[in-house]
């Protein structure tokens, strides 16, 4: 990436740019359902910086070092936090990432990448056994990073929002510590 990035804790000025830039990355995603079909979900994207209130969740951020905002994730240390459908929230020894976003100027420059990598250092220094995300057709740019950074379909962990299928990733941190792990 040519351009300097930090990722870094969000801060509470920022959660409303930052929440209204996922509304306009998700409601941009081709085959992604509408506000109107899921209002609830564009509130919760909107109000993203609420996650950082949820014991062990850390919102994320990733800034041009000039201080533009270019795109954010959500870190869930805990799953029992996690908040999606499906069994990931009774999967045990594992940290959480979820709504990824990179505003569209920023796309292809690394943003997504940083954002992932710096979830899965945290699950490392927590030393969680994996780390569990989810993502749809819609997502599929995202998809194939997740899988170049190690993650595998995790199909215990898909499920149905709506109409919409949801199909969970997992990357495995310590195998020796994923014995009976849900």
């Amino acid at each position: 990436m040519n351009t300097p990035l930090i990722v870094r804790d969000g801060r509470p000025e920022e959660f409303h740019a930052l929440g209204q830039l996922m509304v306009e990355v998700y409601s941009g995603l081709p085959g992604f359902p509408t506000q109107a079909e899921q209002p609830r979900y564009y509130e919760m994207l909107a109000n993203i910086g609420d996650f950082a209130s949820k014991p062990s969740t850390r919102v994320l951020v990733a800034l041009h070092s000039e201080g533009q905002l270019l795109g954010g994730v959500v870190y869930f240390g805990d799953m029992a936090h996690y908040g999606s459908g499906g069994a990931a929230t009774s999967v045990t020894d594992a940290s959480g990432i979820r709504l990824l976003g990179v505003h569209p100027s920023a796309r292809g420059m690394g943003v997504g990448k940083a954002l992932t990598e710096a979830c899965i250092q945290l699950a490392r220094d927590q030393q969680r056994a994996r780390v569990v995300l989810h993502t749809t057709e819609a997502m599929r740019l995202a998809w194939r990073m997740y899988e170049r950074l190690g993650f595998q379909r995790a199909l215990d962990l898909d499920f149905m929002q709506g109409a919409l299928p949801v199909f969970g990733f997992s990357l495995v941190l310590h195998a020796d510590d994923l014995e009976g792990a849900a």
